[in-house]
């Protein structure tokens, strides 16, 4: 009788192992798929970036450094691979295309462009499903990253070596400040 016990408390503990192994699978497939939803969406900005800068160029000559800082910030966001510096160039782009759009507002002829409304109107679309995909993801990380330090479930990460997985933050204080608008150059 004591043998039966001791093997049904054995096939227990395995089927909960098993249980907590695949819901760790599971979060950190949906971190996965978060992820990937917010490089989609800033690959969307990026791919509408070219057309508006183009349009808000003829009006705003006096604004070259900032389109030449969002043209190497496009270059370095194809040739980064982490998501800390995929964070970081986001951030440093959101402020550049802030900087951009309150320019604007001093340019009546600009506002009234049907092609930068639309292209604003698509951006600051984009914008919010970036902030949305970025709390997602967020989201997902700190359900994962908890996971990984409660017990019992640390047991079986650290014995499948599961890693915490990294937030999108806004590394920058750049990032973190109000948008100046200097109309005195």
């Amino acid at each position: 009788m004591i043998g039966w016990i001791i093997l049904a408390i054995v096939i227990l503990v395995i089927i909960y192992a098993i249980s907590i192994y695949n819901s760790f699978k599971t979060i950190e497939n949906r971190v996965e798929n978060a992820w990937s939803q917010i490089d989609v969406q800033l690959q969307r900005r990026f791919d509408l970036i070219p057309n508006f800068v183009e349009t808000v160029k003829g009006y705003m000559t006096h604004e070259s450094e900032t389109f030449e800082k969002i043209a190497k910030l496009r270059t370095s966001w194809a040739n980064t691979q982490s998501i800390t510096d995929k964070a970081n160039i986001d951030n440093q782009l959101s402020g550049a295309l802030k900087t951009i759009m309150a320019v604007s507002e001093n340019y009546p002829d600009l506002k009234a462009n049907q092609n930068f409304a639309d292209l604003s109107e698509e951006l600051r679309n984009t914008e919010n499903k970036i902030s949305f995909s970025r709390q997602f993801y967020n989201d997902t990380v700190t359900k994962y990253n908890t996971k990984l330090e409660l017990f019992p479930s640390n047991i079986i990460a650290n014995m499948f070596n599961f890693k915490p997985h990294e937030l999108f933050n806004a590394e920058n204080e750049e990032a973190r400040k109000n948008v100046k608008v200097d109309f005195s150059k």
